[in-house]
């Protein structure tokens, strides 16, 4: 789709792009990746030129067809990157199927476009549900189509470990697995699949990922939760632990009591592992350390840990947790990467200025971080929580509530008109999550994002709901048909893609979204769902 592009209707003669083109510039290499079905040929001239212009934002262009060929003016690199994917959408479906030998009309058009927000993202929680390398490789290529450049890995939680570590070997060959998984819904009793669930990547894994997502203008943000959701890390490693004691990794969701000691030796575990990140993924702008749906009760009854915090010369346990998110914060920026956490965080006080706050619980703690000179991801629970129903019918595979429709999120404003300019500058983006405690497969995992992932696109491109997006819509899923996305049908899931079916919530999402708002008030309403 072309999300509110500047598009112009040019009468000349269309032109036919054949397979095996010559594309020429300094960015041709771009576009030759952006069109990998189209096997372009760099040369000094023909039918694709690319030419670079400072004057453009980095992922600007202007892309101008024609009977003489395809021009392309970008920014940067991005920029001829993203122009050659709105040329790919002025060709027919069947360009995005493979074939031997093709060639197809392009209709006279001009186009000047660039994005409203830079950081346009998709999150996937891996460690609920892990997902090999494979998927997230096809999941960056889907991420590249709709322009989308920021793919967040929930890399650890109760339930799982997903990295090799070389220094701490025990995280990947204990903490990533369990025996069995949950399945029965909540308020139900309990019931598991006995069937053992796990999985890792390697820094080999991590590194190719991440050179994948460099070239497709996708950045990887690794998320390590803590200090809280460390069941995991803790089954591996109990001495990390404020009490010592060893758990298990989580065979159920909801969130444990499990939490990390705030003292140095988990400070120095910390760091190690995000040299091995960073380390293994390359250039890493972004890491993030969660803080969010923390049990503190740990730190509180530790006399060790109360010790270590007198002699801070804190009060409290909320301020350790602040101290202890800051001290992780510094050790990022001291490697050239800048922190992200979830909007507890910030409401526990204490971050660094140049922390970014995802307010996951509404965007009235995002207007109060915005306001208080943070940089912000729109992420709330609604619209933006994909792992929430489309609908409330019974009809739809098993989900966490309901109902987050197509239509609310092409409706979302990442940046409300209520918000004053300051405000509204500080949001930087929009990204959507996919939880995974019910999206057990990477069919599920289609079914979830798309097509509500296209409305995200238009949204975090242009900035605003997007105007005429269920006609474009309706031309875009052939294009999903073509590459082999198992979206969820307009008119609802096909038969077999009912599997575990949905129990209906009987909460409105806005009842929802008020409780969980109302909580952002309290620096120590951490656990929603203990």
């Amino acid at each position: 789709m072309i999300p509110h592009a500047k598009l112009h209707s040019d009468l000349s003669v269309p032109f036919e792009l054949a397979s095996g083109a010559t594309v020429s510039g300094d960015l041709a290499d771009a576009v030759r990746l952006a069109l990998p079905l189209l096997d372009l040929r760099p040369g000094d001239s023909g039918e694709i030129d690319v030419r670079q212009d400072a004057a453009l934002g980095a992922e600007a262009y202007r892309l101008t067809t024609g009977s003489r060929g395809v021009e392309i003016v970008a920014g940067g690199r991005a920029g001829a990157f993203y122009a050659a994917q709105s040329l790919h959408q002025l060709l027919p479906d069947a360009s995005y199927r493979f074939s031997e030998q093709a060639s197809w009309p392009v209709p006279g058009v001009r186009i000047e476009d660039a994005p409203r927000f830079p950081w346009r993202g998709l999150h996937l929680d891996v460690a609920r549900h892990f997902f090999p390398k494979r998927e997230l490789l096809r999941l960056i290529d889907l991420m590249a189509v709709h322009k989308l450049n920021r793919l967040h890995l929930h890399l650890v939680d109760d339930q799982g470990w997903r990295v090799e570590s070389r220094a701490y070997p025990l995280l990947h060959e204990v903490s990533s697995h369990r025996p069995r998984t949950a399945v029965h819904a909540h308020g139900e009793p309990a019931a598991y699949d006995d069937v053992p669930h796990g999985g890792y990547y390697t820094l080999d894994d991590l590194a190719e990922i991440g050179a994948y997502a460099r070239a497709r203008c996708v950045t990887i943000v690794p998320e390590i939760d803590v200090p809280g959701h460390a069941s995991a890390i803790l089954a591996a490693y109990p001495s990390l632990g404020a009490t010592g004691e060893r758990y298990d990794v989580l065979d159920r969701w909801g969130i444990s009591p499990a939490i990390l000691s705030p003292l140095p030796p988990t400070v120095e575990f910390l760091t190690t592992i995000f040299d091995e990140l960073i380390g293994a993924l390359g250039e890493t702008p972004y890491v993030h350390i969660g803080g969010d749906e923390v049990v503190l009760d740990h730190w509180t009854g530790s006399a060790e840990i109360a010790a270590y915090r007198d002699s801070l010369g804190l009060s409290t346990s909320v301020e350790l947790q602040a101290w202890f998110l800051r001290r992780l914060a510094d050790a990022l920026a001291e490697r050239g990467a800048r922190t992200v956490v979830w909007d507890e965080a910030f409401v526990g006080g204490g971050l660094r200025q140049d922390t970014i706050v995802m307010p996951w619980r509404g965007m009235g703690v995002g207007r109060r971080a915005a306001a208080a000179g943070h940089d912000v991801i729109a992420t709330p629970v609604f619209p933006l929580y994909f792992d929430y129903a489309e609908s409330g019918s019974p009809d739809e595979p098993r989900a966490i509530g309901d109902t987050i429709a197509l239509e609310d999120v092409a409706a979302f404003r990442p940046a409300p008109d209520d918000w004053t300019d300051d405000e509204r500058a500080r949001v930087v983006g929009a990204q959507a999550q996919l939880w995974s405690e019910r999206v057990p497969d990477a069919r599920t995992v289609d079914y979830k994002l798309w097509p509500r992932a296209c409305a995200l696109a238009e949204v975090a491109w242009s900035g605003s709901p997007a105007e005429g997006f269920t006609e474009r819509l309706g031309r875009h899923l052939g294009r999903l048909d073509a590459i082999g996305v198992e979206y969820r049908p307009l008119a609802g899931p096909h038969p077999w893609q009912r599997r575990r079916p949905h129990r209906p919530s009987e909460i409105p999402m806005s009842e929802r979204m008020a409780r969980i708002e109302a909580m952002t008030h309290d620096p120590e309403s951490t656990r929603p769902s203990l």
